[in-house]
């Protein structure tokens, strides 16, 4: 026989509660929101939080997830937004100041082209437009503009038009370096 003094027994570690389970959970999920954590790392985080048993393997889970507090949050949502601001300002400035593109007749049954080409309805003699560059297309009552393989770009508000795009009367419009302000008169 042995006695009891023989056996280690080691106290049964506490249950995890379903609230730290949780809290590791919107960490994880924060984690994916924010763009730290691909969607396959996130599922198997999130089976290995529930298969957890210590306190120890869900920090482990989180550790590289660090949540910003109360203050960090609030700060950098200030920042994001005076930044947003400033940005709709410049463009705000920028648009009154840009030279207008007018759109062709609505009964105009012809797509505008727009390039270096002297066939071009709108020709653009810069040395970042295409020969072919864009056309301009009126479509189901909207105004369609079409990037037609330039090697510079064509971009509506700031943002470059992979294929194409619907603009509408106030929109910026750029061919390579060259940007124009739509307008109907």
């Amino acid at each position: 026989m042995t006695s009891s003094s023989e056996f280690h027994t080691y106290p049964a570690p506490a249950r995890l509660s379903d609230a730290e389970r949780d809290r590791a959970l919107r960490v994880l999920r924060e984690g994916v929101a924010l763009g730290r954590l691909s969607h396959d790392t996130f599922v198997l985080r999130m089976e290995l939080a529930f298969a957890a048993r210590t306190l120890d393997e869900l920090a482990a889970l989180t550790a590289d997830l660090q949540t910003e507090n109360r203050w960090s949050r609030m700060l950098f949502g200030a920042v994001e937004a005076v930044s947003g601001f400033t940005v709709r300002l410049r463009r705000a400035w920028q648009a009154e100041r840009l030279p207008k593109l007018l759109l062709p007749r609505p009964d105009n049954r012809y797509p505008l082209r727009i390039g270096r080409d002297p066939a071009s309805g709108l020709r653009l003699s810069h040395e970042t437009v295409s020969r072919v560059h864009a056309e301009l297309t009126r479509q189901g009552g909207m105004w369609v503009l079409r990037d037609l393989g330039s090697t510079n770009g064509t971009s509506v508000n700031g943002r470059r038009v992979i294929g194409a795009a619907v603009v509408q009367v106030g929109d910026q419009v750029s061919f390579g370096r060259m940007a124009f302000r739509l307008a109907a008169d």
